[in-house]
């Protein structure tokens, strides 16, 4: 009797727990256009689990038979819930309309952050493109890179310079993706403006921490931006009409809800003007968005995307520069099963730099190309673990420089840097694992490897040391090569491999609430050779090798995330540091070096800090407050106890380490015609060195320079207003009463109040007085724009 009530209490236990489970799954996108839309939240009552579409719009959930109220919903569209009687395995997809109740209404009844409490992933903030277009912004253009420093850790290099920081790591650092192709540079015009045309973003997510194990590359961040796919279902064209720039984007079917295409240009054209006022500079910019998707069957589908741009700057007849990205992606998603999701992607990445300095009579260019081909997958296994992985390898060439007379009698010979070959390869796994109602984990391990391979000539130094110093002068000095060897192709000069752990832990106070925290390791292969602040389109890049090591990163981050009513409230804490960060010795020549490994010297950085992000996410008026408390820094101490190493070897601030860093950026709906938006940004100023004596030496005078980077720039601090007008939609269509052509007129005042913010300080004597004195370079006063947006 014993053993049978035993044995009856162990099979009715495992038949509780092992009762038959069934998969829905699907994909979600906009019920107008037919695009796949990505972080839909899909709940499931009365469970109180779900699930979240993946950048793809593709879900899965694992569920015990029953019937279930499934909750669909995200910012911007309709919440739409359904009854799923759950008998066997089901394939439901779903579309969403954008949220058309009036503005007295609650927009949604569900709250839609929900799922991002529960969620693992933390330090990652996502922007839709309609969000980013109510951002004001200079002469009119809209700008994700813009938009992005206005959230919590992130901060821009100043007015007028590209690039972006994050959690105080450089802006090389930052692994930029467009449909998954690497971009090197993201900006146009020196800095004024991105790369990205926002009439062709769907959307993009920022990781700061807590990366993801299919990233890797980079220590510092991930900007994942993808493209629209194009509208499969009706014939539409976007643009603007600007001050300084116009854009235009077409989209259709090619075969109605199978297959559609996307092509998108811009330009600038300023320079036009330039000839009015008697000048012959030049200065503009063109890029050009591509994209055809197509339904292959409901479980295969195709995306091929490109992407094509150039910045063209001249000076007179004395200068010329010209520089920009070319990417191209083919992609394949394949669904396996109701529970195996796939994408298969080759794609080719180029940055090209070239430069022509007619009064010397040569000309420079310069690049790094890639093929890059990744596979990864998504493995539903149950309602309580998702798992990822996948592989990743990629080919690179690096171009330093190649030099060539514009002249019969240029003085300057034709040379070629030596080209520089790599193969970067990785494999990835990672699980989101549900241990119990409260407490949600996940874990994951990325294996990197990279072989720097063979090129034609290699210096060799004595002692392996390129660098050497000078105790008697107290400076370091190049070292002369004692010899030169020579690789194959198919040889490896030196190979390097590092594990990548990254952890996640979400613990659910209660329905509103969560405490994460974070820890991941990342490594950086390839490094930005350059002395700037920024990433102008004059940086040269550089694989890791014989001389110079990978960078290698660890940051921990922990958190406190609430939602109430409409708001939401992000509390972050972080660490971070940075081994093998590189460093350049005074009077570092960049330019045509055919040996970097002469100037530069391994040292270490560090930054840690505090953030706050306070949303409101729907109602007439919706915006977010940004404040991040943090100090950023590096030092490279000398190899050996008589080297000084740079700055003695103390701790510097780095060129972007920024105290305080305050935004706010907000949208108010006043009516269905009017709408306002605002922002306001306050800064610690930029970190720099200034002179503190001179001395006079043979009738010269020498200035005598503090320790680097121990002064700063006057705070930075601007606030910028927008209004946007919609006049009475255009013609309306017979077949369903829709407007044919809706336009907007958009009016913006960048630098309301006209600050006057220092982008850098100069230091000279002035000629009528003779004294000492500081000249503070700004770059942007008061700016008024106005641009014409229109669709049809």
């Amino acid at each position: 009797m014993r053993l049978l009530i035993t044995l009856t209490i162990f099979f009715g236990s495992f038949l509780i727990h092992s009762q038959e489970k069934f998969t829905l799954n699907g994909t979600v996108s906009e019920e107008e256009t037919g695009e796949t839309l990505m972080g839909v939240n899909i709940l499931v009552s009365p469970l109180q689990t779900g699930t979240v579409t993946n950048q793809y719009g593709f879900y899965s959930i694992t569920l015990p038979r029953g019937q279930y109220e499934i909750t669909i919903s995200t910012l911007g569209f309709a919440t739409q819930q359904f009854t799923i009687d759950l008998q066997e395995n089901i394939k439901k997809n779903f579309t969403l309309s954008e949220d058309s109740q009036s503005l007295d209404e609650v927009l949604l009844e569900a709250n839609p952050e929900k799922l991002n409490i529960r969620s693992t992933q933390m330090s990652a903030n996502t922007l839709s493109s309609s969000t980013i277009k109510k951002i004001p912004v200079v002469l009119g253009e809209v700008d994700i890179i813009k938009s992005i420093t206005l959230l919590p850790g992130v901060t821009s290099a100043g007015e007028g310079a590209s690039g972006f920081n994050v959690r105080g790591g450089a802006a090389d650092q930052n692994l930029i993706l467009l449909d998954e192709a690497t971009l090197y540079n993201s900006s146009h015009l020196f800095g004024f403006f991105s790369v990205f045309n926002p009439d062709a973003i769907k959307d993009l997510t920022l990781y700061k921490g807590g990366i993801p194990a299919q990233y890797g590359g980079r220590v510092s961040s991930v900007l994942d931006i993808y493209q629209k796919d194009g509208n499969n279902r009706n014939y539409h064209a976007t643009g603007g009409i600007g001050l300084v720039a116009s854009r235009l984007l077409l989209e259709g079917p090619i075969k109605k809800d199978t297959a559609s295409f996307l092509i998108g240009g811009r330009s600038s054209y300023a320079h036009l003007f330039l000839p009015l006022f008697d000048l012959d500079n030049i200065a503009y910019f063109y890029d050009l968005n591509t994209k055809v998707s197509y339904n292959l069957n409901k479980n295969n589908r195709l995306f091929l995307s490109g992407y094509f741009g150039r910045d063209v700057f001249k000076i007179s007849e004395s200068f010329g520069n010209t520089f920009g990205n070319t990417t191209l992606n083919l992609r394949w998603n394949h669904i396996f099963s109701d529970k195996l999701f796939s994408n298969l992607s080759l794609i080719y990445s180029d940055y090209y730099f070239g430069l022509e300095l007619k009064f010397v009579e040569f000309k420079f260019d310069s690049g790094i190309t890639n093929f890059n081909l990744k596979y990864d997958f998504s493995n539903y296994l149950s309602e309580n673990i998702e798992l990822k992985y996948g592989v990743n390898s990629i080919s690179y060439k690096f171009n330093p420089g190649n030099v060539k007379p514009t002249t019969e009698t240029s003085a300057v010979n034709e040379f070629k840097l030596t080209d520089k070959f790599a193969w970067e390869n990785a494999f990835y796994t990672g699980a989101d694992i549900k241990v119990s109602k409260n407490l949600l984990v996940n874990a994951g391990l990325r294996l990197s490897t990279f072989n720097r391979l063979g090129q034609s000539e290699l210096f060799l130094y004595e002692n392996n040391l390129p660098l050497l110093y000078n105790e008697d002068l107290g400076i370091y000095e190049k070292a002369k090569p004692s010899d030169t060897v020579s690789f194959k192709r198919s040889e490896t000069i030196k190979s390097f491999a590092h594990l990548e752990p990254r952890l996640s832990v979400s613990f659910l106070l209660n329905d509103d609430s969560s405490i994460k925290a974070s820890y991941n390791r990342m490594t950086q292969y390839i490094h930005l050779i350059s002395n700037t602040t920024s990433p102008t389109p004059f940086d040269i890049y550089a694989p890791s090798g014989k001389y110079i090591e990978p960078q290698l990163a660890d940051q921990v981050a922990l958190g406190y995330f609430r939602n109430f009513q409409n708001y939401s409230m992000e509390v972050e804490t972080f660490f971070k540091k940075v081994q093998n960060r590189l460093d350049y010795i005074n009077g570092a020549d960049l330019i045509a070096n055919n040996a970097v490994e002469q100037i530069l010297l391994n040292g270490e950085a560090r930054s840690y800090g505090l953030e706050l992000l306070l949303k409101k996410n729907s109602g007439r008026f919706q915006g977010w407050l940004a404040y991040t408390l943090s100090k950023s820094e590096q030092r490279t101490p000398g190899r050996t106890a008589n080297e000084s190493g740079i700055n003695n070897g103390d701790w510097y601030n780095t060129p972007w380490d920024k105290t305080h860093d305050l935004s706010f950026t907000g949208s108010y709906d006043l009516s269905k015609s009017w709408s306002f938006g605002a922002n306001f940004i306050f800064q610690t100023g930029r970190p720099s060195t200034f002179p503190e004596g001179q001395y006079f030496y043979d009738g010269m005078v020498i200035p005598v320079y503090e320790a680097r980077n121990s002064s700063r720039l006057t705070p930075f601090n601007r606030m910028d207003i927008s209004a946007t007008w919609r006049p009475k939609a255009g013609r309306y269509s017979d077949s369903d009463n829709s407007p044919k052509w809706k336009g907007e007129w958009v009016f913006s005042v960048y630098n309301v109040y006209n600050r006057k913010n220092a982008a850098s300080f100069s230091f000279s004597e002035n000629t009528d007085n003779g004294t000492n004195e500081a000249v503070r370079l700004s770059i942007f006063g008061i700016i008024p724009s106005v641009t014409y947006n229109f669709k049809f």
